[in-house]
């Protein structure tokens, strides 16, 4: 009987190959490593004292490095157990739990036609090589030189390109013996009902050809080569061969890498997946015109425990990853899940590398988010929560999601740790009434110094060291200088120059606006000034009005700060409604700080001249106040719903 390559797919990937060679061998418990699918015994085929068999899951093979045997699944239970194929593939599709294909003549006359495809797919492959090393490929090869694709790599990825012909690739493959019945079923050509003759598929593109896990051509992705073409990237359309909800780019060469113990890393496209290769990230992969769907997670952690998705950091990218991490949560597993990265505004990996180099990436992965992480920076980063009623709805918001997951053990641990996070997050700030001591910054303090005032009286029969509380008051007040600049200023400052729209609908209040560094002052009143006399206050004329004033230097300060610290919401490419998010913000906790700050020089005074337990406690708590509104700051720029960004604290 046939078995066709999906059925016996199947089996493969239901039973791990750790499975079926374990019952004839005892894994060597100290080289072997399960959590990595990778197992080591004495070679079943001959003998040996020292473990040189390996098993891989991943792979779905084994191999003696000691004998050389190797094989999959099948061959095993042939060679060792000396079944025939139809009866290891009978048993093993038991075990799996697939159910056995009645025999299909039709289906096998399928299969036959399938094998045929992949010649056809070849032949393909090697006509679009051919015209893209020709002269006709000659703009091509300089466009694919100008985004830094060097030969090697176009060689590796066996890039192409299709001549703008309708005829070209479809009298190539009949001159080569391929029916138009197979053209049309491999996708290559458009035949149509309302389609006189069929043409070809691709023309004028530059073409990548997609491979499935054993290294053959399933199918192709083109990329337009002229600025007029409807599609920008066209796909082959489902085939026999192709699925694209079942396949990733560059999947066969990711899972050996996967393997090797490199990271396993889903990127947007074809070009970004060649520039983590190109920069040593072998282990890149992208999905082909869809989004991330569930087959796609279940094949990655094929390769991987803990896949990196890295997703744009513009609207439609964060969109994506919250979409992503909706789709993982139900399916997670004991020690499986993702980690997502945001790269840096207007990037993809292709521009991060060629900026900073490999670097530059390796950078990002490693402060990658783990899931539970992403998740719960999602869900405060575009709130206030200063209500109960907001507070109660945040943790049934957690809960729900936590509930989602399928698997018992790893939901009970998500809502451990949302309880945690929520517990910490909304901790309540202790006020000690008692005497002096150290203050931690956080609300919570233990005065318990012994001193008296300054008149020598003990404060209220209990003794505390006003000048220490003064210094500890004062530290907060002025931990910056006036030639320092403020994230928080900076935000203000850069947001209304590169969105003066804003400006113009709060002129007033900014004029009276408190900065604390004489950049922000300077930069602050020239944006008002040119806001209220261009007829265009757009940002090009803004930044014009500023160089005039000599100004520049002192932006690009502000601006190097916010990039330094990843502030994205005053760029000139963040949608307008998340800018002014931002800047409110922004300008309600400067406000509030600089209030505060008012307050607190007055309490210093009054606690000098009545060092009672009353004064004390007054500036305790303006201290408490100051030290929430800087926590607050922390947790309110980790929103953007619109622009879809994730900073970190100012």
């Amino acid at each position: 009987m046939r078995f066709s390559d999906q059925f016996l797919d199947e089996i493969r990937e239901r039973l791990p190959i750790s499975s079926v060679v374990g019952q004839f061998v005892a894994w060597d418990k100290r080289k072997s490593q399960p959590g990595r699918g990778d197992f080591w015994a004495c070679c079943p085929f001959h003998g040996e004292k020292t473990p040189s068999f390996h098993a891989d899951d991943r792979r779905g093979r084994y191999h003696c490095f000691g004998c050389g045997v190797s094989g999959d699944h099948f061959r095993f239970l042939t060679d060792k157990a000396g079944m025939s194929f139809p009866e290891a593939v009978e048993q093993l599709a038991q075990q799996a739990g697939v159910p056995m294909p009645a025999r299909d003549e039709r289906e096998e006359k399928k299969q036959r036609a399938r094998n045929t495809l992949f010649d056809v797919m070849e032949l393909a492959t090697r006509y679009f090589e051919e015209a893209l090393a020709a002269n006709i490929g000659a703009r091509t090869r300089g466009y694919l030189m100008e985004r830094g694709v060097a030969p090697k790599m176009q060689r590796r990825f066996r890039l192409g390109f299709a001549p703008d012909s309708r005829n070209g690739l479809k009298e190539y493959l009949a001159s080569n013996g391929v029916s138009a019945a197979q053209m049309a079923a491999s996708g290559l050509v458009i035949e149509r009902e309302d389609v006189a003759v069929p043409y070809d598929r691709f023309r004028n593109r530059l073409m990548f050809p997609i491979l499935d896990m054993r290294g053959r051509v399933i199918a192709f992705g083109g990329r337009a080569m002229a600025e007029d073409m409807p599609a920008k990237y066209l796909n082959s359309p489902e085939t026999e061969l192709f699925s694209k909800r079942r396949v990733l780019y560059n999947g066969q060469t990711a899972r050996q890498a996967a393997h090797d113990g490199k990271p396993l890393i889903v990127v947007e496209g074809y070009m970004d997946v060649i520039a983590l290769v190109s920069a040593g990230f072998e282990g890149a992969v992208a999905p082909l015109g869809t989004a991330m769907t569930e087959e796609h997670v279940e094949i990655l952690w094929r390769m991987s425990e803990m896949p990196y998705l890295a997703f744009d950091g513009d609207e439609a990218g964060q969109r994506a990853a919250a979409r992503a991490a909706d789709m993982v949560l139900p399916k997670l597993q004991p020690g499986h899940s993702v980690r997502l990265i945001t790269l840096p505004p207007g990037q993809d990996p292709d521009d991060l590398i060629k900026a900073g180099g490999r670097d530059a990436f390796a950078g990002l992965l490693e402060t990658a988010q783990p899931l539970a992480e992403a998740v719960w920076a999602r869900e405060t980063r575009s709130t206030v929560f200063e209500t109960p009623e907001a507070r109660a709805a945040l943790e049934a918001k957690l809960k729900g999601i936590a509930q989602q997951i399928g698997d018992q053990s790893v939901r009970r641990h998500y809502l451990q740790a949302f309880e945690e996070k929520l517990r910490e997050f909304f901790r309540p700030q202790r006020r000690d009434h008692g005497g002096g001591g150290r203050y931690d910054g956080r609300g919570r303090g233990d005065y318990r110094g012994q001193g008296r005032g300054p008149s020598g009286r003990p404060a209220g029969g209990r003794g505390y060291n006003v000048s220490e509380s003064l210094m500890k008051t004062r530290h907060l007040r002025d931990h910056v200088t006036p030639q320092a600049v403020i994230p928080r200023e900076a935000v203000i400052v850069v947001t209304l120059v590169n969105h003066p729209g804003l400006a113009e609908a709060r002129l007033e209040s900014l004029a009276h606006l408190d900065l604390v560094s004489s950049a922000g002052k300077k930069v602050l009143a020239a944006v008002i000034d040119a806001v209220g006399s261009l007829e265009a206050p757009d940002p090009k004329a803004i930044r014009d009005h500023l160089e005039r004033r000599g100004l520049s230097e002192a932006l690009g300060a502000m601006e190097n700060v916010l990039i330094r610290e990843r502030i994205w919401q005053a760029g000139p490419d963040i949608n307008e409604i998340d800018a002014e998010t931002g800047l409110k913000h922004a300008l309600a906790l400067h406000n509030k700080k600089v209030q505060l700050n008012r307050e607190l020089r007055a309490a210093e005074l009054a606690l000098g001249e009545d060092p009672s337990e009353e004064s004390l406690a007054r500036l305790r708590d303006i201290q408490n106040q100051i030290s929430s509104v800087d926590g607050t700051e922390a947790l309110i720029e980790k929103f953007g719903s619109l622009s879809g960004r994730t900073a970190r604290s100012f």
